[in-house]
């Protein structure tokens, strides 16, 4: 039986809109660009016909005349738009966009949520029949808009649109105006159809959603004792179960999840493990009907499970060479899409998942070689109009001059993008640091030698260094036709390089160190657990001031650790003490006089450098506190003794009688005033620092909280030192157990619509239905509402291969791709429950 291949599906589900894409200019928005540039699409649409891919977003005038280039026949009368977003939230872009293209006549609009995610979303204005009645309303406003330009044009005597891309203003769509208009303004004919498939396969078995889509940028939480972020899901206390308050998150990613599986033709037995994966195994029960379930389709096991059951693991640096790229490398600058609180509830800003490979830092080193031998004039005039796909088009008049040449041979992170055959992401996935940069090494030696060229450098077998890879990269970049041809790998091994640069793989072994550390102390006493936090907070505060009074800046001033990222193990700690220590402390893990000494220290910290970190917990407050830093530091400078000349007036006494009595009075109630405003901030910062241990305590009481997590058969402490899965994450444990066919407290099976009549009617006369197991199923994919890691995949596979079940396809999916500097952000930043 073939296993499931997330990738190639999306790939089939372009092919079967082949007849919308032909002779048609195909215009994706920023998440439909993450989703296709990571499966590999953009060939696949040249190959059906389309005359050219643009950006929905930065669209410009220009887009017509590339596809008129591309394309044989007259000028394109067709657009086919593809959104992962809420279609009232992408109408302005695609007004702007038909607004662009005045021979159009046809628009085929194609979006990843479905009429049921449109009208049960608050945010949508679009009811039950969400397609139809934005087909008629994307048509009237192109209608009205171009009545308007029309008038423009014939009162000022200017070229029709001239000037309706600068007027261009979105009102609120609303459904009154659907009632009394067709589909069809001046010949333009709308469609819009479904199409579920828009996601971002690392590899055949691993996959997330856009980062700039609506399910993935949809809030997880509302604001409560129980809820962390609003991009996480709250606390599964069992509370949210019984009620009808669901958050927009939850109800978009299950009429994701559901119709992802009409597409992929599954019939799913659905479990689920914490409050938010209830309710979404709840809604997606309710959407299913005999004929769904009767009909034949091949069954899998959806398994859903809340992040924050296990906040540990993505917070921590753990032994992923995927991990260890993606929190090295740069993202790509999101679109600004004016994001707003709707329903009292903002969207999260993901980062996005474009990993930016700096190959041309990596080749620049002799400019003048590169560009004496390197693309044509004409080949780099495409390569700047197409790096300009990223960039803002008003400010391109501005950046003629100054586009640096290495910065065109930057390229993105290739996923299941296959070059001669070999899918390098998806083996290198599953594989810890060590045995994936090796991996990539190898590659880079069968480049080589298919091209016959011979590199001197010291190899080391069994191991991978930065200097070794970037030898092999220069060198099968030396000539145009062999670097186009091993693009993929050369780009892959220029990120391992980056990733395993000393300043990057020093501060990941930094980390993973003083986790690892804090894990030991964990088992041990509170108060060890609580010096080595203090610890750190202390090192790292020093370390920020010296480096902050060295000019110099040099990377052994800096030190590894910043405050920041302190506070990032401060969480980690606090997290371990509260799964070893729940009772020590009245309100949390720490004694009193613990938790005084860790507050004092971060307190400390603020004051002699306010500015670091950029913490949510000091909005409003970091100003005053670098000013007073500032007047301290003038004021010592004031007490410093002068070498200047000895005055001798001063030495008379008192020569001017009572002259200067009325200033030093006005010093002296200057001074009082601010050693009284000194105070008052103070107390304010402890305050701030208080709310913040307050959240530290929320932190600690996930295990005794968290339902699932109160026996203690899934928490990650282990039962003696030599225990595999002591280390390991939630979804290794979980799937460990799962196929050893163990109980699992708190997990949910969410009967379909045939078992329920089976249990409350047929069942009184024998025929009720049995229980099914996840271990039962051939397919089983693992969504984690929330995010997931590199290492979570890995671990995932290596639960499979352990269990002696080969014949079972496992799928890990999630919401967004976690790494630890997004958990600091979801917890400690802008969208954090404080």
């Amino acid at each position: 039986m073939a296993l499931i291949d997330v990738a190639i599906s999306c790939l089939n589900s372009i092919r079967e809109i082949e007849e919308d894409v032909k002779d048609a200019i195909v215009y994706i928005d920023a998440g439909c660009t993450e989703s296709f540039q990571l499966a590999g699409a953009f060939p696949l649409f040249l190959e059906l016909g389309a005359r050219a891919v643009c950006s929905l977003e930065n669209m410009t005038s220009l887009d017509a005349a590339v596809a008129d280039w591309n394309s044989k026949s007259d000028c394109a009368n067709r657009i086919v738009i593809m959104t992962c977003r809420l279609l009232n939230d992408a109408h302005r872009y695609m007004l702007r966009c038909l607004n662009t293209h005045q021979g159009v006549r046809r628009c085929s609009v194609f979006t990843s949520i479905s009429e049921g995610s449109h009208s049960a979303c608050p945010d949508s204005p679009l009811g039950p029949d969400a397609y139809r009645e934005y087909e008629t309303l994307l048509a009237q406003d192109y209608n009205e808009l171009t009545k308007k330009s029309d008038k423009t044009s014939q009162d000022k005597g200017v070229p029709k649109f001239s000037s309706a891309l600068e007027s261009l203003t979105m009102e609120p769509i609303t459904s009154d105006n659907a009632d009394n208009s067709s589909g069809d303004a001046e010949g333009l004919v709308v469609s819009v159809h479904h199409f579920p498939l828009i996601i971002c396969p690392f590899t055949p078995r691993a996959f997330v959603l856009p980062s700039q889509g609506s399910v993935a940028e949809a809030s997880l939480s509302r604001q409560h004792e129980d809820s962390l972020s609003f991009g996480l899901p709250p606390i599964s206390t069992g509370s949210m179960s019984d009620t009808d308050d669901v958050p927009p998150g939850a109800t978009l990613t299950a009429h994701f999840l559901y119709q992802l599986a009409l597409k992929m033709e599954l019939k799913l037995e659905i479990f689920s493990l914490g409050d938010v994966s209830k309710n979404v195994g709840k809604i997606m029960t309710d959407m299913s009907s005999l004929y769904d379930v009767g009909r034949r389709k091949r069954t899998a096991g959806l398994l859903l499970v809340d992040r924050t059951l296990d906040l540990i693991t993505p917070c921590c640096h753990g032994d992923s060479l995927f991990d260890r790229i993606f929190s090295s490398l740069p993202r790509a600058e999101r679109f600004s899409t004016q994001a707003q609180l709707k329903q009292g509830i903002p969207s999260i800003d993901r980062p996005s998942l474009d990993a930016q490979v700096p190959l041309g830092e990596l080749l620049n080193e002799e400019p003048s070689k590169i560009k004496d031998s390197g693309l044509p004039e004409g080949v780099e005039a495409f390569l700047r109009g197409w790096d300009s796909y990223t960039s803002d088009p008003q400010n391109e008049s501005d950046k003629k001059s100054t586009t640096n040449w290495s910065e065109l041979l930057n390229g993105s992170l290739v996923a299941t993008e296959c070059f001669r055959g070999t899918p390098y992401l998806e083996a290198m996935i599953e594989r810890r640091t060590k045995d994936g940069s090796v991996l990539v090494k190898k590659w880079l030696q069968e480049a080589l030698r298919r091209e016959n060229i011979s590199v001197n450098v010291r190899a080391r077998p069994g191991y991978a260094t930065k200097p070794e890879l970037l030898a092999m990269v220069k060198a099968l970049s030396q000539s145009q036709s062999c670097m186009l041809k091993n693009k993929g790998i050369i780009q892959l091994a220029a990120a391992t390089a980056a990733a395993l640069d000393e300043s990057q793989s020093a501060k990941w072994e930094a980390f993973s160190s003083a986790e690892m550390m804090l894990n030991v102390s964990a088992g041990d006493t509170s108060q060890g657990l609580a010096a080595q936090i203090s610890d750190l907070i202390n090192k790292s505060a020093l370390a920020e001031l010296q480096a902050k009074k060295n000019e110099k800046q040099d990377s052994s001033s800096r030190g590894l650790l910043s405050f920041r990222d302190a506070l990032l193990l401060t969480i980690v700690g606090y997290i371990l003490a509260g799964e070893n220590f729940p009772t020590a402390g009245s309100g949390g893990p720490f004694s009193w006089q613990e938790e005084h000494f860790l507050k004092e220290a971060i307190v400390d910290a603020v004051l002699e450098n306010p500015s670091a970190g950029n913490l949510k917990f000091l909005n409003g407050l970091t100003e005053e506190l670098e000013s007073r830093l500032n007047r301290l530091k003038s004021e010592d400078t004031k007490e410093t003794p002068s070498d200047d000349p000895l005055d001798i007036d001063a030495l008379d006494e008192d020569p001017w009688g009572k002259w200067g009595d009325e200033e030093d009075e006005e010093d002296n109630n200057s001074k009082a005033d601010d050693s009284y405003d000194d105070m008052q901030l103070k107390l304010d910062l402890r305050d701030r620092v208080d709310s913040f241990f307050r959240f530290l305590h929320k932190l600690s009481s996930l295990r005794t909280r968290n339902v699932p997590l109160r026996e203690g058969s899934l928490a990650s402490e282990s039962s003696f030192p030599g225990d595999p899965s002591g280390n390991k994450g939630l979804l290794y444990r979980l799937i460990t157990k799962v196929l050893s066919k163990d109980e699992i407290p708190g997990l949910e099976y969410h009967s379909s619509t045939v078992g329920r009549l089976f249990k409350s009617g047929f069942g009184r006369f024998g025929l009720g239905q049995a229980k099914p197991s996840l271990a039962d199923q051939s397919v089983i994919l693992v969504f984690v509402i929330g995010g997931i890691n590199g290492r979570e995949v890995m671990e995932s596979q290596e639960a499979v291969a352990e269990s002696g079940r080969p014949d079972i396809g496992l799928v890990t999916g999630g919401t967004t791709l976690l790494t630890p500097d997004d958990m600091f952000e979801l917890l400690l930043g802008q969208f954090s429950h404080f």
